[in-house]
């Protein structure tokens, strides 16, 4: 008889993890966060290039439809912010296929939340108190403000390249050397993807909460552009969050534009057709919140399973997770 039925968290990992669960309530109550549930199935799915939905079909007064497992509460928690809900906040579950390993897993929880009103740094700072608190480290007190770091000058230390000027072919030959895969055909973005996760990522987040921003305009996704005060490089309003070498938080300048949004909806089932990836539909209602009128503001999502193994001290999500994907 195989154990295979069992839990791939102990009971008493499973209690800390509810204890932190009701922190992040805690510290979202005490600010006024209306915390919120959405539909884990919608009829758009996430268009990213570098993300693989799921699907079901299922049976609707429509008729048989082909429904999307969300990536992310985004898009539904957007309709809400355009019906004027306020700043919300919620612990969803999430899908992305072929997504598990030590720091991965099929279906996850994402901690997302909203806040019209805010400007990015405010965000960055909010994000950063919230990972103190889950943690056990007063903000203000023994933990230290997060250190910013241009996404730019992060490649030119570790790697003595621009990210943004750099020929394509000085990128793939980088990206070959220190990842040992063929790239002699691939992308800007994927070149340059590579080698933040290989070589600069590892490194960020060693001596508290790092932040890294200005990311290049390509990588954008659902966040407003601005110019780099450098150059006048166009550059993405987005931040990501690190911590002992782990991304724990990606957030946004929301866009609020909806021909643009739609646009870069369609611009990327362009992109997904020419790299032989299957198209995703669009999530139509979006725009139409968006046309309707969505809050400037800005949001963020943040890997719950991730830290909480970090503050558990865990080895992988998977031990903080009551049933990870091969369990489940």
């Amino acid at each position: 008889m195989t154990d295979d039925w069992r839990p791939t968290a102990t009971i008493a990992t499973l209690r800390d993890r509810a204890r932190l669960l009701a922190e992040v309530r805690a510290f979202f109550a005490e600010r006024g966060v209306l915390e919120v549930e959405t539909p884990v199935l919608g009829h758009g799915g996430s268009t990213d290039l570098h993300l693989a939905s799921l699907s079901a079909r299922a049976t609707t007064p429509a008729g048989r439809e082909r429904l999307w497992l969300q990536t992310s509460p985004e898009f539904a928690m957007k309709r809400l912010l355009a019906a004027g809900a306020g700043p919300i906040f919620q612990l969803a579950r999430c899908f992305r296929d072929g997504e598990v390993g030590r720091r991965h897993n099929l279906e996850f929880t994402m901690l997302e939340w909203y806040r019209p009103g805010f400007t990015l740094d405010a965000l960055i700072e909010e994000t950063a108190a919230l990972v103190h608190r889950v943690l056990g480290r007063a903000p203000g007190g023994e933990a230290a403000p997060p250190r910013r770091r241009r996404y730019r000058a992060l490649f030119r230390e570790a790697l003595a390249v621009d990210p943004f000027t750099a020929p394509l072919a000085e990128l793939r030959r980088l990206a070959e050397e220190k990842g040992g895969l063929a790239m002699h055909d691939a992308p800007r973005d994927d070149c340059l993807d590579l080698l933040m996760s290989l070589v600069i990522e590892p490194g960020l987040g060693r001596e508290g909460v790092e932040v890294v921003v200005d990311y290049p305009a390509s990588q954008a996704a659902l966040a407003r552009r601005h110019r780099d005060p450098e150059d006048g490089e166009w550059v993405a309003s987005r931040f990501e969050l690190y911590l002992e070498g782990l991304e724990l938080a990606n957030g946004y300048d929301e866009l609020t534009d909806a021909a643009e949004q739609a646009a870069r909806f369609d611009e990327d089932n362009t992109a997904r057709r020419a790299a032989g990836l299957p198209e995703v539909d669009i999530d139509r209602r979006l725009v139409a919140a968006l046309e309707h009128g969505m809050p400037e503001g800005s949001g963020v999502a943040l890997g719950i399973d991730r830290l909480i193994q970090l503050a558990l001290g865990k080895a992988s999500v998977a031990e903080v997770m009551a049933f990870a994907t091969p369990r489940c």
